[in-house]
């Protein structure tokens, strides 16, 4: 007899209700370097946060995406 799930050499399946998006969103780095800039002026033109603007600024496009 054959281990449960293991027909014909096949992993069984497990549904765990969590849904992952596989699709890749290309976003522009003119877009990122936009909205990075965006949050620069809203913070009123603060230096020294321009990765942390960056790496926002790719979430809110990606999210939005």
């Amino acid at each position: 007899m054959e281990p449960l799930g293991k027909k014909n050499g096949k992993k069984p399946v497990v549904n765990t209700g969590i849904k992952v998006s596989a699709v890749k969103v290309n976003i522009s780095t003119d877009a990122i370097a936009k909205k990075a800039y965006e949050l620069y002026e809203k913070r009123g033109r603060q230096p020294g946060f321009e990765h942390q603007d960056w790496i926002e600024a790719r979430k809110i496009l990606e999210a939005g995406a």
